[in-house]
Parts: structure tokens; sequence; C-alpha cells
């Protein structure tokens, strides 16, 4: 199970620190990512992690904003977003899968959190 959690409402130029409990057997996992999904838009990439932490990955809209890192200890994967923008505002999901090659495509991750709402007010 993956439980996210640290969404708010926050003013554009601010930060905000998603965190992703990563419960259950993880056997088979090979990367955590989180996605954003705004109305009427379709779901989107924006970082993925591998299961050891070595590998990380950004969407061009994310990179040098927004940092993942994962917490071995705690199986929790942190998504930290800085500077905030408008449009960063969205529903935003962490997921697992098996594969780190498909780390960037939402189709074939194999299991999802609930999402939690981020929502920068300009």
């Amino acid at each position: 199970q993956l439980q996210a959690s640290g969404g708010g409402l926050v003013q554009a130029g601010a930060s905000l620190r998603l965190s992703c409990v990563v419960s259950g057997s993880t056997f088979g996992v090979d990367a955590v990512g989180w996605f954003r999904q705004a109305p009427r838009n379709q779901r989107k990439f924006v970082a993925g992690i591998s299961w050891s932490g070595v590998l990380t990955t950004y969407a061009d809209s994310a990179e040098g904003r927004f940092t993942i890192s994962r917490d071995n200890a705690k199986n929790t994967v942190y998504l930290q977003m800085n500077s905030l923008k408008p449009e960063d505002t969205a529903v935003y999901s962490c997921a697992a899968v098996t594969d780190w090659r498909w780390v960037k495509v939402s189709s074939k991750y194999n299991y999802w959190g609930q999402g939690t709402q981020v929502t920068v007010s300009s």
C-alpha cells in the first residue's frame, strides 16, 4: 500500500513536502514515482526514484525546483517542492512500479496510493 500526504494550500513561491509511505510487501518494487493531475488534464509524471535511492529522474517542469528522496528506514519517499507556481496546482499521487525503465509511464505502474491536493494561489 502507498499512502500520500502533505498537500495543502500555499501561495506562489512557497514550499511543500509530500510524503509517500510504502507499507506491506515491497518485493519486486523497483521505483516509486510521483504523478500529478490537474482538472481536465491527463495524469503527468513529476519525479521518480529507484527503490535503492540511487537513481532519480524529473519532468522538465520539476527539474531544479522539486527534489525526490527516500528514507530507507521509514520506507518513505518524499517530494520536496520549492518555488511553487499556480500551475503546480493538482492532485499529487505516488505509485510503485516493478521496472525502472517504466518510471515515467503511468500505465506501467502496479500500485497507486490515494492523491493529496496541492493548491498554489497567485
